[in-house]
């Protein structure tokens, strides 16, 4: 693997060029707000997910009896809900708010899906079930696992996530992830492949400091992703000193640099 290093970043670009499209610096910030919109509630999804699991698996009259679990945002409270083998009824249900580590409230009552829960459950299903087709190319790797995350689009269309996640130590899991976009049956209308492989970034084997990550995308996948913003937001807090990683884009000849403690992207030509 190449030897990670601390860039400088310097000139702001006026226009950007990607696939013969240009970009004023007004739309590209508003691409890049709204990606970061996207990944940071894919973060607060995953972060919940994360935490609530760990308790999850305390109880284990209930978790040898679960199936799966779903996650969805309200406002500003992310729940956790795991259901029966079955699918048709909720275990448990734990609340968080505002990225917590620990959730607000627990419950464990068994009670029936909302019709939100039921939505998410028949979509998500349905778009696994496709994910068999060798056209999606949706694969995996060892020592990595892959998170689904479904949340509605608009009223008519739900996104589907494939995100990478590690138990290994000293590891990012940037790449192999995934976004399906379906209709309200579940039905994969569009799809998108963010990265061809697994690109983690690994602790420096020398013990030197790592202050910044990199790795670049291919032309049809010109801007840092959300699912970049999530894995990293997930993972960096394993890596003290951590606070920024960026995405060199060639279709816009630009490096994206997203910093953890101010929440923002910011661009940088290449020179």
């Amino acid at each position: 693997m190449k030897k990670l290093i601390t860039f400088t970043f310097l000139c702001l670009a006026s226009l950007v060029y990607c696939q013969d499209k240009t970009y004023s610096d007004s739309e590209l910030k508003q691409k890049l707000d709204s990606i970061l919109v996207e990944g940071n509630l894919l973060y607060s999804l995953e972060n919940a997910a994360w935490h609530s699991s760990d308790l999850f698996r305390e109880n284990r009259e209930l978790s040898n009896l679960s199936s799966f679990y779903l996650t969805y945002k309200k406002e500003n409270s992310v729940s956790v809900v795991y259901l029966n083998k079955a699918a048709d009824k909720v275990l448990a249900d734990y609340l968080f708010i505002n990225d917590d580590q620990k959730p607000n409230r627990v419950l464990t009552n068994e009670r029936p899906l909302t019709e939100l829960e039921n939505d998410l459950k028949k979509v998500r299903l349905k778009v696994i079930e496709q994910l068999q087709d060798p056209k999606y190319q949706v694969g995996n790797y060892d020592g990595y696992s892959l998170n689904i995350i479904t949340l509605p689009a608009n009223n008519e269309q739900y996104k589907t996530y494939l995100i990478s996640g590690t138990s290994k130590i000293g590891v990012i899991p940037f790449g192999n992830d995934y976004l399906f976009i379906s209709d309200k049956e579940g039905i994969i209308t569009e799809y998108k492949k963010f990265h061809s492989r697994i690109i983690p970034t690994l602790s420096p084997e020398d013990g030197a400091t790592l202050n910044m990550t990199t790795h670049s995308h291919l032309r049809n996948n010109p801007f840092i992703s959300s699912t970049d913003i999530c894995t990293f937001r997930l993972y960096a807090p394993f890596f003290p000193s951590l606070k920024e990683f960026s995405v060199y884009s060639p279709a816009i000849n630009a490096y994206m640099i997203y910093n953890l403690k101010d929440q923002k992207i910011s661009v940088d030509k290449k020179k």
